[in-house]
């Protein structure tokens, strides 16, 4: 039996296990489990772009937009949007929604899929043109296009899938008819061993949470919510840790001595290492927050700041911009200063220098 490890080597496994060698686009898609979340803020490039950068060979921005159209990944939201492989979606479709459609808007959602199907790849503003549904209140109280809203509750009930996005807009086609699978039980089990592979290690509280947002993916399975969560703890492994219940792979080690290199590393805000804001603090003892819809008064670190990791530990964060051709970083760190020891200002420059190139900008001079 391996030895219980303590907090220090959870956090060098969480690092670890999650910025492997960097390998092919589609291979380091499923070693982070199936699933890149997306969001579309560029603040300098999207989360999707810097999550991939670190775990993609020679990756730069916009490298999964553009080679979207010949990859076996599609959009769809899992337990947020983002990229999925196919063997993750077919999991989660048929599904159904929370929001339950009448049958007059299943009647107007009728004609959108007869429109997709007449065009074969539809743009939503020609769609809109061919059917003139007009406007409806959004969900924030907004207005939006009621024919943007049917395509958007189309591929979320998996009607539709995403070809490719012309200039940020998502261009759908029919998607082929879903077999649901024959256990939900054992699709919901593997629904949540992809939560822990892309998360973990994860306190008890982080592992509940993960598995009751598989509502979102499998709406029509809520009922098995927390046979799913009992059984996931059955058969990971587990140790409580200065209090707290930690669960990881069951053929994982997390005290092996994972070795982790001298590097700097500027995180997307949903990057699988600092994602989870309970595990973030609980590994590295300070509160990280998402600021970028926070009003600008009341932003302690910036509109976009990305998680500053050295080593294993997250000692900061940086907000990273492209003024006049070159990209800017303003570092902040959590005891007021940064690292004494030359190795860091080094790793730090060498970082930033990888986001140059990432972002495909001129070498500096």
């Amino acid at each position: 039996m391996p030895p219980c490890p303590d907090l220090a080597a959870l956090r060098r496994h969480a690092v670890a296990r999650s910025l492997f060698t960097p390998t092919t686009l589609l291979k380091a898609v499923e070693q982070i489990g199936g699933f890149v979340q997306a969001d579309p803020l560029r603040a300098p490039a999207r989360a999707q772009d810097l999550t991939l950068r670190h775990r993609v060979k020679g990756y730069q921005a916009g490298d999964l937009e553009r080679r979207y159209p010949r990859l076996p990944l599609q959009e769809d939201f899992f337990i947020n949007y983002g990229f999925v492989t196919p063997e993750l979606r077919a999991l989660m479709h048929p599904r159904t929604a929370r929001r339950v459609w009448d049958k007059a808007r299943w009647k107007q959602a009728h004609a959108v899929l007869a429109e997709v199907e007449r065009l074969g790849e539809a743009h939503p503003a020609d769609v809109d043109a061919a059917l003139g549904h007009g406007a409806v209140k959004n969900w924030f109280g907004g207005n939006s296009r009621l024919t943007t809203e049917l395509l958007d509750g189309l591929h979320y009930r998996g009607h539709l899938d995403v070809v490719r996005r012309d200039s940020g807009t998502r261009v759908y086609r029919l998607a082929a008819p879903w077999q649901a699978h024959p256990d939900p039980q054992t699709a919901m089990d593997a629904m949540a061993d992809v939560l822990v592979r892309k998360y973990a290690p994860l306190p008890a509280a982080s592992l509940g949470q993960l598995i009751a947002m598989l509502f979102f993916a499998a709406h029509q399975w809520q009922h098995l919510r927390k046979a799913t969560l009992a059984r996931a703890k059955a058969r990971l492994a587990h140790a409580r840790i200065d209090g707290v219940d930690w669960y990881w792979p069951a053929d994982e080690d997390p005290a092996r001595g994972w070795r982790i290199p001298s590097q700097v590393r500027l995180l997307a805000p949903f990057d699988p290492v600092v994602w989870d804001r309970r595990r973030f603090e609980l590994l590295w003892g300070w509160a990280y927050r998402f600021e970028a819809y926070t009003p600008a008064a009341k932003r302690v670190r910036g509109h976009y700041a990305m998680p500053l990791l050295w080593r294993d530990q997250v000692i900061g964060w940086a907000n990273a911009s492209v003024k006049g051709g070159k990209v800017a970083v303003d570092c902040g760190y959590v005891n007021g200063k940064a690292p004494r020891e030359a190795a860091f200002r080094t790793a730090l420059d060498d970082e930033i220098e990888r986001l140059r190139t990432f972002l495909a900008l001129p070498p500096t001079r």
